[in-house]
């Protein structure tokens, strides 16, 4: 009970933290997902293809050279290979936006991911997933990025509760750590099929919390399903703040090439 008592408070912190703050910088994003703790197994290859899709957006670009998010399609095709049970490392290539009868190829990024094995089994679950990006000048104006994503989940009967407090850096100094975490909150109706809630926010500088006009936040309605040769996640998220993009589809199929 202790355990599913600090599970609710943390849930609440996030809501809180997230809605307590209303509106960010627009920022383009190839993946949206929050990540379970779940690994390749060892010896596999996994392909997980993401794509989104801003129905509703900002219409300006957040720097020159960049493209408004508005009506924007934005994905990549994520390479993964289970080195062991507790370890996996990927490839993000290509990552593209198709805009304005346009496609960009926006940079790659190498992943190594790190989580407790078996986490799909575990009532408590930890990681952490460590990406270095190269970015093309369209896509973000410093070329080279990380973000370092620990993972801290529950699984609760039937209930997922999953906090990914994500750190991004351009490698300009702690006091310019970014704070963008993610959150979500799944009913596991059957085997193969979820519900969730996804929270995605961008609180700005992490010593440093940015003004409610200059964060974001999205909350993303979505269905999983589990399949033997395909999982499929498809979402719908609204912004919750006046600088948020109104609306965002994403959709996320995986597969293991056994």
């Amino acid at each position: 009970m202790q355990l599913v008592r600090f599970a609710l408070r943390a849930v609440a912190l996030s809501l809180t933290l997230s809605l307590s703050y209303i509106t960010t910088a627009q920022a383009q994003g190839d993946e949206i997902q929050v990540y379970d703790g779940g690994l390749a197994d060892p010896g596999v290859f996994n392909l997980t293809w993401h794509n989104n899709y801003t129905i509703s957006g900002a219409k300006e670009p957040e720097f020159t050279g960049a493209y408004a998010a508005n009506h924007a399609l934005n994905g990549v095709t994520e390479w993964a290979y289970g080195v062991n049970n507790w370890w996996e490392v990927g490839l993000y290539l290509p990552l593209y936006t198709i805009s304005d009868s346009s496609t960009r190829m926006n940079g790659f990024k190498l992943r190594t991911l790190f989580a407790t094995p078996n986490a799909t089994d575990r009532h408590f679950f930890y990681g952490l997933g460590i990406e270095l990006s190269s970015n093309a000048k369209s896509w973000d104006q410093t070329r080279i990025t990380s973000e370092f994503r620990p993972i801290v989940g529950w699984h609760l009967g039937k209930i997922d509760v999953i906090f990914n407090p994500i750190i991004d850096t351009a490698y300009d100094g702690l006091d310019q750590l970014v704070f963008a975490p993610s959150t979500r909150f799944a009913y596991n109706a059957t085997k193969e099929w979820a519900f969730a809630l996804e929270e995605y926010a961008d609180f700005g500088l992490l010593n440093d919390f940015s003004k409610s006009s200059e964060q974001s936040h999205q909350l993303f309605g979505v269905i999983d399903y589990a399949g033997s040769a395909f999982e499929v996640q498809a979402g719908l998220g609204f912004g919750l703040t006046q600088a948020s993009d109104n609306t965002v589809f994403k959709l996320i199929v995986a597969h293991d090439f056994n």
